[in-house]
Parts: structure tokens; sequence; C-alpha cells
């Protein structure tokens, strides 16, 4: 129609050649608005079949629930999944396997399969007191008589007691601590009256002339002085006697021979637990920590049981300010049911990807309990924006296109947000990431996004088309029933006409008088995601600017055709949107706010920058576990007892060394200065020199004196384990093909920090060192590289999200707009990562995800407000922001106050993962509406992009008087008549 007015004509073919990347963006975006409006029509034109198509593939894939599988192996989930450390790790089972050990396995280095440990404190006085230790020993005797059966019913049942189940020696006698043996000691001379063998810390000497290491058996030690005075705890030398002693720790190993011996020690481990129980419930003197091998695995777990009810809660919480979000004063126009559509459409799509994940065999662990909020975050802005989209249609406008005009607006932006979730979250669950348990979330969130995505486009917007033919029937939005006209109102009661309250179409003026409208306003008022295109009340782009100038109703100003219905009837305005365009957005516009608002931002950036320079790993596991279970206590009241000394290094030589060689000697003798230790190597030669020998001596003789001499005494004789021989050849003596020296290194109350220095430290020297030799904890596992594998998928993530926005700024998103979002997204990551740090957050992998699902909330709610002002072109900066305010801000508010209120139940949980979710979650969600509702408007009122692109030139004003006449008929739908 346009095309057919001369002047209108002639004025195009003026119009000077724009870019070609800015024509290529036009014609992309022509075919992506183009094919959302008709997949708007599709939906819009089958709804029932879109309503019920979800319902019933979550039905039928929640049946699925039957092969629900948790997660065992929790270690692997916590730990980098390729690291050094497990590759030593290998090494060192290969080499000296936990079976081998015949005379003494040390609780901290050697971790089989299964075993039993228990911390034992005094409330007063000290475990070695004469009354303690007799209580400990027989706690102790219990525990090795102590019988489980094995099946518990039946013909077939038998009995299993420690003796059976445990790791014996070369006496086939069961391997305990050698704590044990030196109180049993104590315990004989005092009972025959005899002088105690003093007991020395943290290296003493057995009765049998052994050295045994109990620095990780005996904590809280108060030592003598050599002047008779009392040392403080752990502030002695090496061999310091013992005064007193505040814990105990003692563990029990088990071996499991197969299926039904590992199911045996799982029953012995839980009648560990229930014995000890039951003894401190009768001992109330004592206090004991029990910990046994499925304890980490349980207490991990332990905290999806916990957030049962509380996200319940949280769903009832978010429903209700869904429904008051989506209400209005007006009735009919009103949309509680749809908000809690949303709700169900994002329940369902959650239902879906269970029913995915559990046909495909995939196991579940706690950190899953995040992915429900990156649905909740994403799903409900998009509805929120859709809805938003809804109340800009004209509503004299036939329900198919309604929707195809809500889908040809909101789509692109939805996508797009859509597409940076999956980017994000797709790179982190690429095998680049190292971490497990951040890689299968991220696997199974982008999953969950990707399904949301497709029911908010079916089931969701089938949903808009039903409440769509009930707004345009004139019923209720909540009861569904029919609201009388205003006529047949005033004869009912106040609360019955406060109640079915509504504007009716026929209400308006009878008459459009024509009137005048600015092109550049036109095309400004409703445009969508970029400059590109009109968003014209359900018309094409050529034809937008007379169907956006046929409204229902006349309004003094171009900007405001769009909310004229609003203007005239404040009544019907919705209570956040009226007070956004009423209030807020001249507040937060003014002249004399900015400076505080930018002030504001100054103070965001400098206290993230004070949070960033203190970020601190958390490779501990055990701050990932529920409050108050069996791992939380006993880790506390390790680090309360047993700090003064690291757990026990494995420092093994895994090749052939010349050990009878002087140098040799040197090199290991200072390898280990400084260290705690337990050497063969120190003892053999110590013993070679008190029997007058020399230590340099022919690979034939020291070796034979090694095998024949120094390991048949009885208190070398646990040196044994120590040392592998090779047989050489027949007559010959053999080699020493491998052998370990055990340290300990005295440490502070940064335990893990100085664990992880010791480790970069001994690892540069063994590759300069003339002697193959690697140090080897379980504790390494989590401390190898951690820092690296845990912060590479956020890296990944946000380069990914630049490049993605860099990409499209070529060819879909004008380029300011990609740079401000990138700027938006950095400034919001970067203030997360610095106030998490501040609340005492650290750097593991729970707070590892929730960065990365910051990354696509911030481009949710930031995004399409860019846009929106960005797509503008004429009047002023203000003017622009106030309209993506009212139009992208209030989707973005609403969202935040469902999702914030959606995160205050989580916070109650008594778990430390779920209080690491809880502050992330409520700092990206912060975050984002600082960004959102208050920098970005500010900030672009004075930066780039500018307005004044498009405008004609001086002197040209381009004005053209429409006249539009509008039919109505009963059916409400319009045919216009219109004369340019």
């Amino acid at each position: 129609m346009l095309a057919s007015a001369p002047g209108l004509s002639g004025r195009w073919q003026r119009l000077e050649p724009r870019p070609r990347a800015r024509m290529l963006r036009q014609v992309l975006h022509a075919g992506l608005r183009t094919s959302f409006h008709a997949l708007g029509r599709f939906v819009a034109s089958h709804p029932v079949f879109f309503a019920s198509a979800p319902v019933l593939l979550s039905i039928l894939l929640g049946a699925s629930f039957s092969r629900y599988r948790v997660e065992e192996d929790v270690g692997s989930l916590l730990a980098p999944k390729h690291s050094l450390a497990k590759i030593e790790g290998n090494l060192v089972d290969s080499l000296f396997p936990v079976n081998r050990s015949k005379h003494a396995l040390y609780s901290d280095l050697q971790t089989p399969g299964r075993y039993g440990r228990v911390i034992v404190t005094t409330r007063k006085g000290s475990v070695l007191d004469p009354v303690h230790l007799d209580t400990v020993l027989k706690l102790h005797k219990r525990i090795y008589q102590m019988q489980v059966t094995v099946p518990a019913t039946g013909v077939n049942s038998f009995n299993y007691s420690f003796s059976y189940l445990c790791l014996p020696d070369d006496k086939n006698v069961c391997i305990i601590d050698d704590i044990i043996r030196a109180m049993e000691e104590i315990q004989s001379a005092r009972a025959s009256n005899s002088s105690a063998p003093p007991l020395r810390y943290p290296i003493t000497e057995l009765a049998d002339g052994r050295q045994a290491y109990i620095g990780h058996q005996l904590g809280g030690v108060q030592g003598w002085a050599p002047n008779g005075a009392v040392r403080g705890q752990g502030t002695g030398a090496r061999g310091e006697g013992v005064r007193s002693a505040r814990a105990l720790q003692l563990t029990y190993y088990l071996q499991a021979r197969g299926g039904l011996m590992d199911r045996v020690a799982g029953q012995w481990e839980k009648a560990f637990c229930a014995e000890l129980q039951h003894f401190a419930a009768s001992h109330p003197k004592l206090g004991l920590y029990p910990s046994i091998s499925s304890s980490l695995r349980t207490d991990f777990q332990f905290s999806s049981v916990l957030a049962h009810q509380p996200l319940l809660v949280s769903l009832g919480a978010c429903g209700v300010l869904v429904v008051l979000c989506c209400s209005m004063r007006d009735c009919v126009r009103s949309k509680p049911w749809l908000g809690l559509l949303a709700l169900l459409s994002i329940t369902l799509s959650g239902l879906t990807a269970a029913g995915i994940l559990n046909l495909t065999g995939a196991t579940y662990n706690s950190t899953y309990l995040g992915i429900p909020f990156v649905m909740l975050g994403h799903g409900l802005f998009g509805s929120f924006e859709m809805l938003s989209s809804w109340r800009r249609t004209r509503e004299d406008q036939h329900v198919k296109e309604r929707v195809a005009s809500v889908f040809e607006d909101v789509m692109l932006r939805l996508s797009g947000s859509t597409m940076l979730h999956l980017m994000t979250l797709g790179l982190a669950a690429s095998p680049l990431t190292n971490m497990e348990a951040v890689r299968l979330f991220c696997r199974t969130a982008a999953l969950a996004v990707t399904i949301s995505y497709v029911y908010m486009l079916s089931f969701y917007s089938s949903c808009l088309v039903f409440t769509g033919y009930l707004e345009t029937g004139y019923r209720h939005g909540c009861f569904c029933r029919r609201v009388p006209k205003p006529d047949r109102l005033d004869s009912k009661p106040a609360w019955y006409r406060c109640l079915m309250y509504t504007r009716y179409q026929d209400e308006a003026p009878a008459t459009n008088p024509p009137h005048v409208v600015d092109p550049g306003h036109a095309h400004a008022a409703n445009s969508g995601l970029t400059n590109t295109h009109t968003h014209a009340a359900n018309n094409s782009a050529a034809d937008g600017l007379v169907a956006n100038s046929a409204h229902a109703h006349p309004h003094p100003h171009p900007l405001a055709h769009s909310t004229a219905n609003m203007d005239h009837n404040p009544q019907d305005s919705h209570l956040l949107l009226g007070c956004v365009r009423r209030c807020y957005g001249d507040w937060i516009t003014n002249t004399y706010v900015k400076p505080f608002v930018v002030l504001l931002y100054l103070v965001y950036i400098s206290f993230g920058l004070m949070g960033f320079l203190q970020v601190t790993q958390g490779s501990d596991p055990s701050a990932l576990v529920a409050m108050d279970t069996a791992t939380v206590l006993y880790t506390r009241a390790q680090q309360r007892y047993f700090s003064s000394y690291s757990p026990v290094i494995g420092f093994y030589i895994y090749e052939s060394a010349p050990y009878w060689n002087a140098s040799v000697q040197r090199d290991l003798l200072e390898y280990a200065k400084g260290f705690q230790r337990i050497s063969w190597l120190e003892a053999y030669l110590n013993y070679l020199t008190d029997r007058n020998q020399s230590t340099s001596q022919p690979r034939e003789n020291f070796t034979n004196t090694l095998r024949h001499a120094f390991l048949r005494e009885p208190q070398f004789a646990h040196f044994a384990d120590d040392i592998i021989f090779a047989e050489r050849g027949q007559g010959e003596e053999p080699d020493v093909a491998a052998s370990r020296i055990f340290l300990v290194a005295k440490t502070t109350e940064n335990k893990r920090e100085e664990m992880s220095v010791l480790l970069d430290t001994l690892r540069r020297l063994s590759l300069t060192s003339r002697v193959r030799f690697l140090i080897f904890n379980p504790s390494f596992v989590y401390l190898d590289r951690y820092a690296a594998a845990v912060s590479s998928p956020l890296r990944h993530s946000l380069l990914a999200v630049l490049f993605l926005l860099g990409l499209s700024s070529l060819a879909v998103v004008e380029p300011l707009v990609s740079v401000w979002l990138g700027l938006t997204v950095l400034s919001v990551q970067f203030g997360v990562l610095g106030f998490m740090t501040l609340w005492g957050v650290e750097l593991d992998c729970m707070s590892v995800m929730c960065l990365i699902s910051a990354l696509g909330h911030s481009a949710d709610c930031s995004g399409p407000l860019l846009c929106g002002f960005s797509s503008g072109r004429g009047d002023s900066r203000t003017r622009w922001v106030r309209l993506a305010l009212e139009r992208h801000g209030v989707p973005s508010l609403q969202t935040l106050i469902c999702y914030g209120a959606a995160l205050v139940p989580v916070g109650s949980v008594r778990s430390n993962l779920t209080h690491t979710l809880f502050r992330c979650l409520t700092l990206t969600a912060g975050c984002s509406a600082l960004h959102t509702l208050a920098f970005l408007p500010t900030l672009l009122t004075f930066l780039p992009p500018s307005k004044s692109q498009g405008q004609p030139p001086d002197g040209e004003p381009q004005r053209q008087e429409v006249e539009c006449v509008e039919m109505n008929d009963s059916t409400r739908v319009v045919d216009q008549i219109t004369t340019v």
C-alpha cells in the first residue's frame, strides 16, 4: 500500500546505500522474524496438539524413574579427572598394594576399599589417663569382637567378625594401630606395678624396639621440655615425651575379596557406627566421631534429601509471586493462570529431562540441585517477555495474529539468550572440562534448558492462545466466566463490581480522528531486537508504519502510542509497569541521580576487585556435604586435634637406584631432611654405622647385609614391606627395584595450602634428581592442579560467550549491542566472583557451576534492554531508556522477584553445598538486577549507541498525515481503510 504512494516511493529512492553488514542483518532479521511469525500462527492454529504433546511426553518419560540411580563414586566427581596424582596413585598401588603391608598401615596414606575409623576425645583430662585409657581399650575390644550376620535371616546365615574381615600381618593376625600396642604396654606395666615405657611423639619406640609414627593417631598432645616444663600442642621436637593428649584416632581396615565380602564389609561398617553410637551414650565423658568408607558419599548425597521440602516451599512461593506478577486490576486482561502454567511448563521440561537421563543410564548427584534454578530463571524471563509483548499487541486483532506478533517480537531475543546458555553450558560439558561434577552438571543443565525452550514454544504458547480466546470472549482471567457489561454491572454490589471490573472495547471513543505520526517515532516505538524492522502490530515490516499508526485510541505523542490504552485508563495498568513508567523511569534518568549511580558502580567494582584478589580454592570435599553429618564432625575433630602434622606422605623410588653409592645416600638423606620420617635407608645406614661398617659398600655386600642381617632383626623386620627386590640371575644378589620412605611435615592452620606447595616443590625436585622418585598421598588427588581444573570451564564458557557475541555482531546483532552485552556479562561475572569471596565462598566445583550459569542469567536480564534501547532512532536517549525499561525492564524485575523468592527457602537447608548454591545464585540475581535496572539505564543516557542515526537531514521533515478508519464487527476482527 505504501509502495503506491508516489511521494513516499520517491523518498525511498533518495536513501543512501547502507553498509553491507547492516543489509545482511536486515535480510537475516527479515527472514528470522518472518519465520517466527509463521511459527506463531502455526502454533496458534493447533493449540490442542502443542498443549497435550509435552504433557504426554513428560508423563511417559517420568515413568522411567524406576531406573533412578545415585552416583556411588563421589571421589571421581570432586577430584580432577585427569591429573598426575591419579597416575602416581595407580603406580603406587601396583608397587605397594595395601594387602602387601604385613606390619603397619598409615591411615592418612593407605585407604583401602573398606574401613572404619573413629576419633576419641575427652571432655576433661587426657586420653592417656588410666580411666580413659582403660575405656578406649574396652572400646577396641568390643569392636574387635563385634559380629555381623549375613544374610540377616535364613539357614545359610553366617556370623562375621573383624578377625575374619581384617587385613592380616605376616603372622596372620589383624593389623592394628601402633597406638593400641603402646596403650596395651602402658596398661600391662601399670597392672604389674612396673614403670611404663616412655611414650614419645610423634615417633615412639615400642617394646619390641620398633619405631612407630603415631602423629596421626595421637592428637592434642602436650609434651615435656628438656627442663621439665610443659610444651604447647605439637611444639616439641622429634621424639619428645608425651605429658597428655586430648584425642586418639583408631582405624580398622577391612578387605573385600569379592561381591559377598564387600556386602559383609558394608554391613560391618553400619554395625561399627551403631556400636560407637551405643558406646558414646553409655560413656558421656568421651566424644566419638566415626567415619567409614561410605561416609563422604552418604553425606554428600544427603543434601538432596534435606532439600526436598525447601524446594517444594520454593515452588509454592514462586507460584504465589508469579500469579501476582501476572495479575492486573482488569479481570479480563489479567493472566494469573498463565503464570502458573509457566511454572508448569518449567516443571514438565524438568521431568522430561530427568526421564531422558534415566533412560540413558545417567546417575544423579547433589550438584543437580542447581539445575531447577537455571531452568527457572531462563523460563520465567521468557514467559514474562511473552506476556509483556502480548499486552502491547492490538486487542482488536484475532488471537492467531496476536500470538504471531508475540513470536515475531520475542522469540528472536529468547532464541539468542538460549543460544548463549547452550554455548556456555555446552562448552563446559565438553571433554575439555577436567572436573567430572562440573561436566555432568553442565551437560544436564544444557539438556534441561533446551527442553524448556521447546516447551516454551509449544506448551506455554498454546496456553497463551487459550487465555487469548478467554480475553476475546471477555471472560474472567481467574474464574473463566463471562464478565457482564457495565450497564448490567451497576446493579451489583461493590465487591462484585470490583471483582468483575474490566474495560470493554466499545468504551473507547467512537471515532478516531486523523492524527500525525512521525515515521521515525513510529518505527522506534514498536521496534524489536534491532533497528532493522518495526514491531508493527502483527503486520509485516513494509507496511508496519501504517499498521502502527492505526491504533484504536488517539495519543498525543508517538512514543506513547503503544501504551495509550493504559494512559487513558491508569487503573488498568500493571502495578510494576505503572511504577516503572510513572516513578522509577523518571527517577533513574534524573540528572541529579546519575552521579550517584556512577559512584555506586565504582563502589561495586572496588569491592568486586577486593574479593577477586582474595579468591581461594576449595579442594576439601567435606565442604560440599550436609552439615552436622559424620563427615563434617569427623573433619572438624581432625582439624582441631591432628593439624600439627601433615598426612603421611609416601616417598616412592620407583626405579632401581645405586643405594650403596655415597652421593645417592646423601641426596636421599637431604631430600628427607626437615621431615619427620620413617626411613629404611636411614635406619639401615645407622645400623651399619653402629656395627662399624662402611655405608659405602659394593652392591653385593650392601644388598646381602640388607636382606640377611638388617631385615631379620625384629625391630627392623617391618621395613620388609618398604623394599621390593628384583632377581638379577642365578647366583647373583638381587637388586633393590623399588622402595618407599614415609615423610611427615610440620604444618600450621593452612594445612591444605601448605600441602599443595609441598607437592609442587617436591615434584620440581624430582625432575632434576638423579634418583627417580614420586610422592603421593590420597589427598593429592584433590589438590593436584585443582585451581586450573576448577576454573578452566569458567574461562572456556566466558570466552565462548564473547566469541558468540562477536560473531553474531557481524550478521545478527548490532555491534554496539554485542559490545555492551559482553561488558555487562563480564561486569556481572566479576562482581559475583568478588562478592562471593567476601561472603566466605571458596572457588570449588559448586561455585564454578553457579558462575557458569550466571553468564546466561545476566544475558537474559540485560540483553533485551540493550536491544530495545539500541533499536530506536530519533528522540533523546532518556526517552528510549524509559521505554526500554517499560518493555524489558519490567519482565526482568518480575523474574528477579520470583527467582529471589524461590531462593530464600534453599538458604535454610543445613548443607554446605546448598549454602554455596544459595549465596552464589543470590549474588547472581542481585548483580544482574543492579546492571539491568540501575547501571545500564544510567550509562546508556550518555554513552553510545547514539540516537541521532537514521534521522532525516535538516530542512527535510518527513512527516505524513495518515487517516485511519477502523471498522469493528462483532468478532472484533478489524478491516482498515487507510489513506495516505
